[in-house]
């Protein structure tokens, strides 16, 4: 956390994040399930590709209903995985080779199996009865009967975010799964005990939290209904929970007890449908809340009125349009997070690229290029860095993930025939980013040497790390000079960001500047060739730039990164070949 009165640039201005999703990364025991010991196996693959921090997606004891985020007991870790003494030696081996290690924190809510919830749950005069949202059922209706759920609000995993229990006719809150009851934060006793536990996490020698769904925490306590949107039966209850009336308030009392005195720190807020004025208040260093935010703009573009799983096809141009609003809108103060993937999206070279034999590598590093080197720190999702695509599911019976198979039934229960429900879930499924992380061309892709949780993607034949290790022209090659460029360039972490004109909505081409370094990134993202026109102005002040990389070459270009080579030129009047991304750079 940056303390007032700390100089502007922070160490994570200049890292670069990676994500592991432990169930998929790594097997160590061969039961088919990655663990913290596999993990442990691949640490020289995450320190050559140059990263800084790993960020954990949820290890501690839990049923496994979504996969890790339905945790029953925060301070273990769960056999699945590996032990507490399996973590310690981890996070060791993370210290050793110099790069930090960010736990996943999820305390919108727990699972139904956690001691709290089921002393909660014990009954209406339980001393933790208040530590959860219990209501009785809607006036004037019996508990149980159609519409007598609290409010009309629809789950972000599809059907009513109240679940009624039996023993006490009382129903509980659950934005997610239902079993995975919402934790009350108007109660002082739920704070101060998320508090001590992220303590004794921090005690114990972790870097930090990256908090899923951080801005639900506050919720409007009179419960309103939401308003019903056009297709739907169940009404949107986020305009009453999302960025709730208490949240900076929750976030300012975590900053003073665990985070305050404890510098070096990186606190990323998870925050789904934020606004760029609300992730200011966020990151605003003077309020002491949070680093940055992980804002949800972006990887919405493509969902359709009805819902995520009815997909549209983005405009060229409309993903790069709204990643400058949000550079524009956080240039002064703040700080975003810049990803395309996560454990929750869908593989971004077949989402916003383009996944074809044509175009597969050239998208792929492309669209790392004018991601990375944008304003705030980026993140690789594991896999990211070899240009994994989305999977072929052929079947329902292929998936894993609660919210795909949730919407199917429901899907299916409302007419659509199976093959169209498969048609909307094919693209946008979670579980296409959950697939085993691809080591290798062996049957099981190096992964495991059982069966697999869930299938590997079948292109692991060809697209593996080790296909790619040392080849110049590989998509990791390619991330590797992109955070060397982030390590070596002030300019990447610290420049300020402007829009460059091309007259071409398919080009996004933008400068960076630092005092007198200079940066000119610019990226045909179409699957056809483009001429920029870009200002005389423009072409006057870039004229005899140096290239500083260029995906068509496939290489770093200097002799090392930012290190110009004098002969190397662009014309910035020439056609770009599709997905063709090139870096000029300056310094006079």
């Amino acid at each position: 956390m940056t303390e007032p009165g700390a100089q502007d640039h922070t160490w994570w201005k200049s890292a670069v994040v990676y994500q592991i999703y432990p169930r998929s990364f790594q097997d160590s025991n061969g039961d088919g399930i990655g663990d913290l010991a596999g993990i442990l196996q691949r640490l020289d693959h995450l320190q050559s590709l140059g990263v800084d921090v790993i960020w954990l997606s949820p290890v501690y004891r839990s049923p496994q209903a979504d996969n890790g985020y339905d945790i029953s007991d925060y301070q273990d870790i769960d056999p699945v995985f590996g032990t507490l003494d399996d973590f310690d030696e981890l996070l060791a081996a993370v210290h050793a080779r110099g790069l930090k290690l960010v736990m996943d924190l999820v305390v919108n809510h727990t699972s139904d199996e956690h001691p709290w919830f089921v002393e909660s749950r014990r009954g209406v005069d339980s001393p933790k009865r208040d530590w959860y949202w219990w209501r009785p059922a809607r006036e004037g209706h019996e508990p149980g009967a159609p519409g007598a759920e609290p409010t009309n609000w629809e789950s972000f995993f599809s059907g009513p975010t109240w679940e009624l229990d039996e023993a006490t006719g009382e129903y509980y809150l659950h934005l997610f799964d239902r079993k995975q009851p919402d934790l009350n934060w108007e109660n002082p006793e739920v704070r101060q005990a998320v508090h001590a536990m992220m303590r004794w996490w921090l005690d114990r020698g972790v870097d930090g939290f990256r908090m899923d769904v951080i801005n639900l925490i506050s919720k409007d306590i009179t419960l309103p209904d939401g308003a019903v949107p056009a297709g739907r039966t169940l009404g949107d209850g986020y305009p009453h929970y999302g960025a709730g009336p208490r949240l900076h308030e929750f976030l300012q009392e975590m900053h003073r007890e665990v985070f305050a005195g404890r510098p070096g720190l990186l606190a990323v807020a998870e925050t789904p449908g934020v606004t760029t004025d609300e992730a200011v208040l966020f990151t605003d260093p003077a309020r002491r809340e949070v680093d940055m935010v992980f804002q949800f703009e972006h990887v919405g573009l493509d969902h359709g009125p009805v819902s995520k799983f009815h997909p549209r096809t983005l405009r060229p141009g409309e993903l790069a349009a709204n990643l400058t609003h949000w550079q524009e809108a956080l240039a002064d103060t703040g700080w975003n997070s810049l990803y395309l993937e996560n454990h929750d999206q869908a593989r971004s070279v077949s989402r916003f690229g383009d996944d074809s034999p044509a175009h597969w590598r050239d998208s792929a590093t492309a669209l790392a290029t004018m991601l990375h080197l944008q304003r705030g720190t980026p993140y690789v999702y594991q896999g990211e860095e070899l240009g994994m695509t989305n999977a072929p599911f052929a079947a329902i019976a292929d998936h894993r993930d609660v919210e795909t198979l949730n919407w199917y039934d429901e899907a299916v229960a409302a007419g659509s025939s199976p093959a169209e429900a498969l048609l909307g879930i094919a693209s946008v499924s979670r579980d296409n980013a959950r697939t085993p992380v691809q080591w290798d061309g062996s049957e099981t892709a190096g992964f495991t040497s059982g069966e697999p949780w869930i299938a590997v993607n079948p292109n692991s034949s060809w697209l593996n790390a080790a296909a790619q290790e040392g080849d110049p022209a590989s998509v990791l090659e390619h991330y590797r000079a992109l955070i060397r460029m982030r390590h070596a360039l002030p300019v990447v972490a610290d420049g300020s960001f402007e829009r460059v004109d091309a007259e071409d909505d398919a080009v996004f081409a933008f400068e960076r500047v630092l005092d007198r370094e200079r940066l000119l990134v610019v990226c045909n993202l179409s699957s056809e060739a483009r001429t920029p026109l870009f200002a005389p102005a423009t072409l006057v002040r870039w004229e005899g730039a140096s290239v500083l990389l260029d995906n068509a070459a496939g290489r770093d270009v200097s002799a090392g990164a930012g290190a110009a080579d004098p002969g190397a030129g662009f014309d910035l009047g020439a056609e770009l070949m599709p997905w063709r991304a090139v870096v000029l750079g300056v310094n006079r």
